[in-house]
């Protein structure tokens, strides 16, 4: 099932919706905790999608992916390399990445993202998937230049438009059959299966939730495959996973 959140064209009004053959069925009530399906059904011309949801946090991981399977490590680091993005920075398909006066490239990150769909902590593996909700895709775009020579990563992932998410949130995907695809102009960059991640989704989630209470509508990052370039002004950069769709959206310079 895939959950979408969008606005009537010209109007402010933010509406919940499952994209159907049809089109997109809105929908009353929270999608966490309870919700019905109305007659409401829009066509999706007539719409505009916005990111799937607001989310209460952003964690990311860091240098999660490996070319190849030969590649992944024997022994796991003892913890994983996590940063927070903030919400101000997340936008939804088809708005433009906004690169900072400052720099002239950021760059890329096509990305799995998990949705928690329950107040959680202190989870085991096997008790991670309960939790989730479901998965939408992430564009973790960074500017390196503002990363800190000890190995600081926050700044250069938090400025607005920086967290693209969408178009949807699909409830039924298998995260263990998923490759991640980026394109850009159209050029494929990267394509890996997330049986290319150092830390499994299951085991980033878990040692987050011993650190900290995991809310409903927290996103999780999972890493990004091998491939990630630079985009600069005037660039298309188009994220995909089958299974959930495609997130596109433009470069422009401040």
């Amino acid at each position: 099932m895939k959950f979408a959140r969008f606005k009537k064209q010209k109007e402010t009004s933010v509406l919940y919706g499952i994209a159907t053959d049809s089109g997109i069925q809105q929908i009353e009530g929270d999608i966490f905790t309870g919700w019905n399906l109305t007659e409401k059904i829009y066509n999706v011309s007539d719409i505009q999608l916005l990111a799937p949801l607001t989310p209460k946090h952003v964690i990311g991981i860091g240098a999660n992916y490996v070319a190849e399977t030969n590649d992944l490590p024997s022994e796991l680091p003892d913890i994983p390399v996590f940063f927070y993005k903030p919400i101000s920075s997340v936008i939804g398909n088809g708005k433009a990445i906004v690169i900072p006066r400052e720099v002239e490239e950021v760059k890329f990150e096509s990305e799995l993202a998990v949705v928690i769909g329950q107040r959680a902590s202190n989870l085991s593996e096997e008790e991670v998937t309960e939790s989730i909700f479901g998965y939408t895709i992430a564009n973790d775009v960074t500017a390196p230049q503002y990363f800190h020579e000890d190995g600081h990563w926050m700044v250069g992932k938090s400025f607005d438009t920086f967290t693209p998410l969408g178009p949807y949130i699909e409830t039924e995907l298998d995260p263990d059959k998923v490759n991640v695809e980026a394109y850009l102009n159209g050029n494929k960059k990267q394509d890996s299966s997330t049986a290319l991640m150092i830390f499994s989704m299951r085991k980033m989630i878990a040692y987050l939730s011993s650190v900290m209470t995991l809310e409903a509508g927290d996103i999780i990052l999972t890493g990004s495959p091998l491939g990630a370039e630079m985009m600069k002004d005037g660039d298309e950069i188009n994220c995909k996973i089958a299974g959930i769709g495609e997130l596109r959206n433009s470069i422009k310079q401040s």
